[in-house]
């Protein structure tokens, strides 16, 4: 098992994404504090640390936090819009620091619709800076990308133009709106259906395996990812029962997540991938569970691919003990979802 903590270092940044999850909040973090946070993560037995934001690297406590979790024996990674690691000596202190892996986030090949996305000039340009200078710095590094309704019909040319121009570059991570309480209320326009980004999303993975590189998609039900669902995050963690923890610069504070669940609709309930399935993320709030679609086929195939073997008898009753399970923070009652079903489907996005 891999179990990786997030440690939010500021919530302020230079871009101001259109679905920003995390946008400023007004509380900050203090250096006994990102001790403690620290400690706790070994205390549990956690394998790495991933520091996030806002934008971490304008961070005052970036270098005192790489160096404190290496000095701890993490795993130093770093989710970055890449801005400041485009300045050479930046990116180097941060190696020299610990840094050992960053996360790019990267939402589109085309500049003028990834600078849209950020609303911020040059953030494109800056971070084709960063991902030049990955191979002189001697760290690896992923891409992710949030998939909105701007870039949902590319995801598969966004993949094939970075793999031409940074072959350096192993693994992709796609992460599905999270379109509650954040920036992405203010810009409904930025959210896509799953039917948009399912076929884009099909063709990016499909070159990805053909080219030898590795994926995971997070809030993407296992129906719009059938072929491939062993990649998906949620699936992985049920399976593997991991979790992960987060110290976020807001109300929610220390969360440790031990349970992958979101929404289920009507046809997880005869699903058969329903006990290794997360569902929809915001059902019946932002997106329609008419979009889902059960799968009849043994999930017992993605279970082993997970696993890389045969699962233990004990696992895997665990396992399909979750048939039925459903969340007790996601799952929409059914007053919601009746009132969600009256209105005409996925009006929010004609």
């Amino acid at each position: 098992m891999a179990n990786l903590g997030y440690l939010q270092l500021t919530r302020g940044c230079l871009q101001d994404c259109l679905f920003c999850s995390n946008p400023p909040s007004g509380v900050g973090l203090e250096l006994p504090q990102l001790h403690d946070v620290i400690d706790g993560m070994v205390d549990m037995g956690y394998d790495g640390i991933i520091l996030t934001g806002g934008e971490p690297t304008l961070s005052p406590l970036l270098f005192p936090a790489l160096e404190y979790a290496s000095e701890k024996g993490l795993y130093n990674r770093m989710i970055t819009n890449g801005q400041l690691l485009a300045e050479r000596d930046f990116f180097q202190r941060c190696v020299d620091s610990g840094l050992q892996h960053i996360h790019v986030s990267l939402h589109s090949y085309r500049r003028e619709v990834h600078d849209y996305i950020t609303r911020y000039p040059r953030a494109w340009e800056t971070l084709v800076g960063c991902l030049d200078l990955v191979p002189e710095m001697g760290i690896t590094c992923d891409i992710n990308t949030v998939i909105c309704n701007y870039n949902a019909d590319h995801l598969h040319e966004t993949v094939i133009w970075l793999c031409e121009n940074f072959p350096f570059i192993r693994h992709f991570v796609w992460n599905n709106m999270d379109p509650d309480g954040n920036r992405a209320e203010e810009n409904p326009d930025c959210i896509a259906t799953h039917r948009d980004f399912m076929v884009s999303l099909e063709l990016a993975v499909e070159y990805l395996t053909q080219t030898g590189r590795t994926f995971r998609a997070e809030r993407v039900p296992l129906c719009f990812m059938r072929r491939f669902a062993d990649s998906s995050t949620e699936t992985r963690k049920i399976v593997k029962e991991e979790e992960r923890c987060i110290q976020f610069l807001d109300a929610k504070g220390f969360v440790r997540q031990k349970e992958f669940l979101h929404g289920k609709g009507s046809a997880c309930d005869v699903c058969r991938f329903d006990p290794i399935c997360a569902g929809m993320f915001s059902m019946a709030r932002t997106f329609d569970e008419r979009e889902l679609s059960p799968i009849f086929e043994d999930p017992l195939p993605v279970i082993r691919q997970v696993l890389g073997r045969e699962p233990e008898p004990e696992l895997l009753a665990r396992i399909l003990a979750r048939t039925g399970r459903r969340s007790t923070t996601e799952q929409p009652d059914e007053d919601m979802r009746a009132a969600a079903l009256n209105q005409a489907m996925l009006q929010a996005h004609p």
